[in-house]
């Protein structure tokens, strides 16, 4: 863990290159909801407009209420002045700036409804695209540390660009009302508007050097972020809590958490202190520039170029423009932030899997007939100096059932993921009754293989659906899913659950109730056999089994394996010994080859690791 993380900062150039992700991001934002879309513009055009008619109508109110106030006689009772309709033009104004601010009010409101609900479906729709873009990506790079980070950042703007959203729109909002603000100014005094501009501009500055500076920590401290939120699921999880609690490791955890979590609170309170001195000195270059001219505007009233509702109108006309104008500078910085930040989800969606379906693909053959052939097959992990396996050459024959066995790290579960198509060789090919793997589509090779590993996913479902999952456009098919238990001897498991296969397993929700590592495991082989699979693989999926279960699994397996092609990984050799053949794994390499029997009588790793387990049971 670094001591500290790198300061490297974006540049001005990548900070407007950035700005591109605008356009993708706005169309995103219009496939989502074009109606909610075009509703919240188009109410923040008109409400754009509003501030400056309450302006006018305010001066208008001023000056007539002033003229009204220089009557010679002195004014009268308020029921004459009414019943004469002298107060009619007053109260006409007043009423008419009373119903712009309700109508500013109300579109505020409607604008903040349009958004709100445009943004839920904006974070539904990206983030269910965001998973499908995740499914099509390569096993390969789940298992890069880099591309974990890009997916946690990803993630995280898929919840929190909305907002910029509604800046960006705001922003649309604000340039119309300075627009108009900046007519009426223009007939007054026009320069006044660069005195502001100007005043306004080391504060703009500031604020894109202090956004940049907030995206830079925040891109930096990503592998920060992920351990945080590692050592929170770890220090308070279900899955941890017998072992946090047996090793006393909840010290350990909470110090590890509190010492990176005081680094990163560091690392944000300097810049966060650095963002407030700057932003107040800066800042106050455009107070100076608004009362520069307040002070030319009252003098120049004081003078009697202007009257009282001049002045209202133009000191409130120039502090809303200067609010607006600082607004605009700064909001086009956090825009142009907020863009860098949008880098991270559309970067992830542009990496494309080397694992696919090729053009002019041709189905899985039904049935099998040949079965599959490793040629000079090697394969190495990406940034690994040593081979996984390599010059692997041996033929599964269809129907044949095959055993691997070596010790760990000899390269079994790798063989199995190569023949799976999860990764794809290095050197060499596989063939598939003599075509080359990659020649099938990618979906139906899958769909016809059976495969459970033995770190399996225990999914929070029902126990029936976590075994339709394994066919999951059968997962309502009751019978097929009943069928699948029986063979996957997960029966009696759910019989035994209070709803059966309506109970909700796992200890994540109230209503779940747990199984035990053996029972879970049924389960898994139970979603195998959802499959109609012409090949079925099982990667140790039944090391929390005793033997005596393990062995009635696999005989059950061999039993249920005839006309399929099957391929088995376990440590234990009674398991193994009823497989048609037995391949010898050592430095993902093929060692030996042969029935039980033969490999016995050849002496070797098989025998040596047979005798060993054996002398355990004596």
């Amino acid at each position: 863990m670094p001591d500290s993380p790198p300061s490297a900062r974006p540049s001005l150039r990548q900070r407007f290159s950035a700005m591109r992700n605008l356009p993708p991001f706005l169309r995103l934002v219009w496939q989502t909801s074009p109606a909610l879309a075009m509703a919240s513009l188009g109410l923040r055009v008109i409400r754009a407009l509003l501030p400056v008619a309450m302006l006018y109508v305010g001066k208008l109110i001023i000056d007539a209420a002033v003229q009204l106030s220089q009557h010679d006689a002195g004014f009268p009772p308020f029921g004459d002045a009414l019943a004469s309709g002298r107060l009619n033009p007053l109260l006409v104004l007043l009423a008419l700036e009373f119903g712009l601010a309700i109508a500013s009010d109300l579109l505020g409101r409607i604008v903040s409804y349009a958004d709100s609900l445009l943004s839920e479906l904006f974070n539904n729709a990206t983030s269910v695209r965001l998973m499908e873009h995740a499914a099509s990506l390569d096993l390969e790079d789940f298992e890069d540390p880099e591309l974990q980070d890009k997916l946690d950042r990803a993630r995280r703007q898929t919840m929190g660009r909305m907002n910029l959203m509604s800046q960006l729109f705001g922003q649309v909002q604000d340039a119309i009302t300075v627009a108009s603000l900046a007519v009426g100014l223009l007939i007054y005094a026009p320069w006044l508007i660069v005195l502001l501009a100007l005043a306004l501009v080391p504060a703009f500055i500031g604020e894109s050097h202090f956004n940049a500076a907030g995206y830079s920590l925040n891109f930096q401290w990503t592998p920060e972020r992920r351990q945080l939120d590692y050592l929170r699921q770890v220090g308070a999880s279900v899955e941890t809590a017998k072992e946090v609690k047996i090793f006393n490791l909840h010290r350990f955890l909470i110090e590890r958490y509190r010492l990176l979590a005081e680094r990163f609170f560091h690392a944000n309170r300097a810049l966060a202190r650095k963002r407030a001195f700057w932003g107040t000195l800066l800042a106050a270059l455009g107070t100076l520039g608004y009362y520069t001219a307040y002070a030319y505007i009252a003098w120049r009233t004081v003078r009697g170029d202007f009257s009282i509702g001049d002045l209202t109108f133009l000191a409130g006309s120039f502090l809303r423009l200067r609010q607006l104008l600082e607004g605009l500078l700064i909001g086009f910085s956090q825009v142009a932030s907020q863009a860098l930040y949008l880098d991270d989800l559309f970067s992830f969606f542009q990496i494309e899997p080397e694992i696919h379906t090729r053009a002019n693909a041709v189905p899985v053959p039904r049935p099998i007939t040949g079965g599959f052939v490793f040629e000079d097959v090697g394969f190495r992990y990406p940034d690994a100096e040593k081979w996984a396996v390599r010059h692997l050459d041996f033929q599964l024959q269809a129907g044949e059932v095959l055993a691997l066995v070596g010790e760990n790290g000899a390269g079994k579960t790798t063989l199995v993921k190569l023949l799976a198509r999860l990764y794809d060789p290095d050197e060499g090919r596989i063939l598939l009754d003599g075509r080359d793997l990659r020649d099938y589509d990618l979906d139906d090779l899958r769909a016809n293989m059976g495969v459970i590993f033995q770190d399996f996913v225990r999914y929070n479902l029902t126990a029936g659906e976590n075994i339709g999952v394994g066919q999951v456009d059968a997962i309502d098919d009751q019978p097929r899913i009943r069928d699948a238990a029986r063979r996957g001897m997960a029966e009696e498991v759910i019989d035994g659950l209070p709803a059966g296969y309506q109970q909700v397993i796992g200890r994540r929700f109230k209503q779940g109730v747990d199984l035990s590592g053996g029972q879970w495991q049924k389960i898994a082989i139970a979603r195998a056999y959802m499959r109609h699979a012409q090949v079925m693989i099982l990667d140790e999926p039944t090391a929390a089994l005793d033997a005596r279960a393990e062995y009635e699994v696999f005989q059950r397996f061999r039993e249920l394996s005839e006309q399929r092609t099957a391929v088995l990984i376990s440590h234990r050799f009674s398991s193994v010994r009823m497989a048609d053949r037995i391949l010898v794994l050592a430095d993902g390499r093929i060692e030996a080859s042969g029935s039980h029997a033969e490999l016995i009588a050849q002496g070797g790793r098989y025998a040596e690791l047979f005798e060993l387990q054996a002398a355990g049971y004596r």
